[in-house]
């Protein structure tokens, strides 16, 4: 069965553009022309396999719509076009919860590289999470928590939370820095793949939604610590 596409996006030539090519690439395509018929078609559709969603919308616009998407807890793929590449909208556009972008204009045939790489991760993820045979270094462990970073899950305190590809890469580079200083900067360059001199604004906003995660008393953290002026800390042993 071939891969249902949503394709949220307002300029109808371009939606349509995009619906002709992913159907000749075999997908089954749906369109919709704004944020909240996307929200509504997603709360009582499933089967989608990802979405391709378009920052300037009618009404609300795709950053809110990936917010609520990722706060009632659907995980698919979010792909982002924006016409707003600038490398703060790249960083708002993970924070809202989307696991890629590509700005306009983007030529088709990497649309379609970066859609099937998006879902080749997820099926990946999906297979891992459904076998007792995972890698050690799919899984880490500390202090009552467990995160796994192919199944995109964490369980701490009985609960099970689903993170997105981003809060998870930020977390493994994290932990494989545990005991480091690790600066802002280098997170933008080794995590995101971002200049230098972006706004860090966007990681801090994951820091504190990992804190949620993670902590006891997030206001009081004792695993992802601030080093004022320089960055953040992990430690296992808190």
């Amino acid at each position: 069965m071939s891969a249902s596409i949503l394709i949220v996006e307002d300029e109808k030539h371009l939606a349509d553009g995009l619906r002709f090519n992913l159907e000749a690439e075999g997908f089954h395509v749906i369109t919709v022309a704004d944020g909240e018929a996307a929200l509504d078609l997603l709360k009582t559709r499933n089967g989608f396999a990802a979405v391709i969603l378009d920052i300037m919308l009618p009404g609300i616009n795709g950053f809110e719509v990936a917010k609520r998407l990722r706060k009632r807890g659907q995980l698919l793929p979010i792909l982002m076009l924006t016409a707003r590449g600038s490398s703060d909208d790249v960083l708002e556009g993970f924070d809202a919860g989307a696991d890629d972008y590509l700005p306009k204009p983007f030529e088709l045939s990497i649309l379609i590289a970066r859609l099937q790489a998006l879902l080749r991760r997820h099926q990946w993820a999906h297979k891992r999470a459904a076998t007792d045979h995972k890698h050690a270094a799919d899984v880490f462990r500390f202090a009552g928590r467990e995160i796994d970073f192919a199944a995109l899950e964490l369980k701490s305190g009985g609960e099970t939370i689903p993170l997105t590809q981003m809060e998870a890469e930020l977390l493994r580079y994290l932990v494989l820095h545990a005991g480091e200083v690790v600066s802002r900067k280098a997170i933008l360059h080794d995590v995101w793949n971002l200049a230098e001199d972006t706004d860090t604004r966007a990681i801090d906003n994951f820091v504190v939604r990992l804190r949620r995660y993670i902590e006891k008393e997030p206001a009081h953290p004792k695993f992802l610590q601030t080093v004022r002026g320089v960055g953040y800390r992990f430690s296992a042993g808190g």
